[in-house]
């Protein structure tokens, strides 16, 4: 029997088994995947959001506590727990020197990426080669990794981890750390949260998937059944509008379109809907999604003209091209009378300041709704190019109530033995809403609680054995 079960094989698990390990327990790691698919939703990331007080290598300037706990109480709407929220803050300032212990390496943003020089640390390789170095760090370490484990049900007695069972296999230990993911994958619990709308519509029906699809929500399913204390909002979800010829499973960042505030998002009536200027891109690129799923169709068209061009990172697909606004119409299959007089009536309210995408600048419209309150600048320069957008789930919000040592409740109560790491407990600090990186620091920052808490279980529990 090993000391702790890990359960997962992303960010959060891997944080959360290595230090299980360096605190010296003896740890086993179930993911769900095959080895070539392992490290869920990590191995699609870029970055970590990081509290600084001052410049330190690859991050500019100063992105201190406050401003870092402002950021996010804007995003959620308050829908936050500031306790747990301040808690990641402060643990992302301290991390990264043990990421590079184990492997990890920090390059400096790219010119222009964003906007995130100054707040987001960025790795070399990306997201996979991260998850990469973790799982050489842990198996050089002694952290047992078994791959193909999807883990369908725990053994509780009284609120406390006795076994979990993958297939026809059980496997026993002293503590254990829930890290499995949300159920961004399952189809069907996604139909059932967001349910048909006022057309007769199941927007779920027309959701892809940013990240793996090995994230099911089987094991959260199960712990709700067991009466685990659970928080969020099954609907809220980080969402962002991606190529809707991305495919279902996957496609990862480069599906992602980051033109949206250079240009206008009409919907399939060739009306606009939001404020695309509302806020930077890193603090906005997460609510298209939803935005876009409460549309006709969960269909949204991204309009942009030349002067758009190379002030965005380039999506994996080509935009659709057309030398007019009437031909980009009738490429993108939309009513051409509405797209023109829409797009005709926004450029007429553009007031155009000084542009620069840099700041909250002063390029807004003036007289319509909705309005656009920064960086509006009207679409009039040939060529043309449109996007359509799709909702790309990347992860649920739902999860497991925990607490600063990351226990799970039952009733009310703590485990004194099974504690929840990642996406499996992100809605104690993302109620809904979202700012770039800020996934990986939660991840981070409870993975390493998880899994420093487990192994003190775990050898409590033996010491308690060995003076028994």
């Amino acid at each position: 029997m090993h000391d702790v079960l890990v359960i997962g094989g992303g960010n959060a698990a891997l944080c959360a088994a290595l230090m299980a390990r360096e605190a010296g327990a003896s740890v086993l790691l179930l993911e769900a995947s095959p080895r070539e698919w392992r490290g869920g939703n990590s191995q699609h990331t870029r970055n970590l959001r990081c509290m600084h007080d001052e410049p330190q290598d690859v991050l500019l300037e100063a992105y201190r506590e406050e401003e870092f706990w402002q950021d996010l109480r804007k995003v959620t709407a308050g829908k936050t727990s500031e306790e747990l929220a301040r808690l990641v803050i402060r643990a992302s300032a301290t991390c990264r020197p043990w990421m590079r212990k184990h492997g990890v390496r920090f390059q400096p943003s790219l010119a222009g990426t964003l906007h995130l020089s100054r707040t987001n640390a960025f790795f070399m390789g990306g997201g996979k080669a991260l998850v990469n170095a973790y799982y050489r760090s842990a198996e050089s370490l002694g952290v047992e990794v078994r791959y193909d484990s999807p883990v369908e049900a725990l053994e509780l007695q009284d609120g406390r981890f006795v076994a979990a069972h993958a297939g026809s296999k059980r496997f026993e230990a002293k503590a254990c750390v829930l890290a499995a993911g949300g159920f961004e994958s399952n189809r069907e619990w996604l139909r059932e949260a967001w349910g048909q709308n006022e057309r007769g519509e199941w927007p779920a029906d027309n959701f892809l998937i940013r990240g793996t699809r090995f994230n099911q929500g089987v094991l959260l399913k199960h712990m709700m059944a067991q009466g685990a204390d659970i928080i969020g909002d099954p609907t809220q979800a980080h969402c962002v509008a991606i190529d809707a010829r991305a495919p279902l499973y996957d496609g990862g960042i480069v599906t992602r379109v980051d033109a949206v505030s250079l240009g206008v998002m009409l919907n399939r009536d060739a009306v606009r809907f939001y404020d695309e200027g509302e806020d930077f891109w890193p603090k906005r690129y997460a609510i298209w999604g939803r935005l876009v799923a409460m549309q006709p169709g969960q269909v949204g068209y991204c309009i942009i003209d030349s002067k758009a061009v190379g002030r965005f990172m380039p999506p994996v697909f080509p935009g659709v091209k057309a030398d007019s606004l009437p031909a980009l119409a009738r490429a993108l299959q939309l009513d051409e009378h509405r797209f023109v007089q829409t797009l005709d009536a926004y450029n007429a309210a553009c007031r155009v300041g000084q542009f620069d995408h840099t700041v909250l600048d002063d390029c807004r419209t003036e007289g319509l709704t909705p309005p656009k309150t920064h960086w509006a600048r009207p679409i009039d320069q040939p060529p043309f190019f449109g996007y359509a957008l799709r909702p790309g789930i990347t992860f649920t919000y739902l999860g497991l109530k925990t607490d600063a040592q990351a226990r799970v409740y039952f009733g009310s109560q703590p485990s004194g033995n099974l504690f929840v790491a990642g996406e499996m407990m992100a809605g104690n600090v993302l109620g809904q809403g979202y700012t770039a990186g800020v996934g990986m620091s939660i991840g981070t920052a409870f993975g390493r609680i998880a899994g420093t808490e487990a192994a003190r279980a775990a050898l409590a529990t033996e010491t308690a054995h060995a003076i028994a």
